[in-house]
């Protein structure tokens, strides 16, 4: 499914704007809890509501069936609940696609059910747009550059900025960012 004409830049000024709004530079991290916090978003450990040793169970059957899930309270009011047994980079980038779905105004559409467990779901679009806003609310196309201008390597940028690797190699891609700084790169050699 292709997100419609124009939101991936939109996503790139909302996430500007959210920076700006939120008192970061392009050398700073953007961290989830408090870009939910920004948002007016709370932010809950799954073991805060059910027992830890029924996270465990499920991770060992299944460790890619929980990692995020949003609740909408009364009065407009969303919280965020993680899974605390994933990694803080894991963690990071989970809350961050929560908090877009908030951000982009997407319904919490559907009551799933996994044991005993039940959480709200988002439909297949909204799931890919909250992806792909995440992206740039951790790692915008300006504080990439910054890194990359920096001479920084993707895996340093991922150790300072708590993401995976990949999610940097990603971005670079997607946003053309990497394209952009060889070919000047290579304008500066000859």
């Amino acid at each position: 499914m292709a997100l419609r004409r124009g939101f991936k830049a939109e996503a790139e000024r909302l996430s500007k704007d959210i920076w700006a709004g939120m008192g970061l530079t392009p050398d700073d991290r953007m961290d989830a809890v408090k870009l939910a916090e920004h948002v007016g978003c709370m932010v809950r450990s799954a073991d805060d509501l059910v027992d830890k040793a029924k996270l465990e169970e499920l991770y060992r059957a299944q460790d890619d069936a929980f990692f995020a899930c949003t609740f909408e309270l009364p009065r407009n009011r969303f919280v965020v609940v993680f899974n605390p047994l994933m990694s803080e980079k894991r963690r990071n980038s989970d809350l961050a696609h929560e908090v877009a779905h908030i951000v982009l105004g997407h319904s919490l559409s559907r009551l799933a059910r996994l044991g005993d467990l039940a959480f709200l779901t988002c439909d297949r679009l909204q799931e890919e747009e909250a992806a792909w806003l995440s992206g740039c609310l951790l790692l915008p196309r300006f504080a990439l550059m910054n890194d990359l201008r920096k001479r920084k390597t993707y895996a340093t940028i991922a150790e300072s900025r708590m993401l995976s690797k990949e999610m940097v190699d990603y971005r670079a891609r997607v946003t053309g960012v990497s394209r952009q700084l060889a070919a000047a790169r290579r304008r500066r050699a000859s």
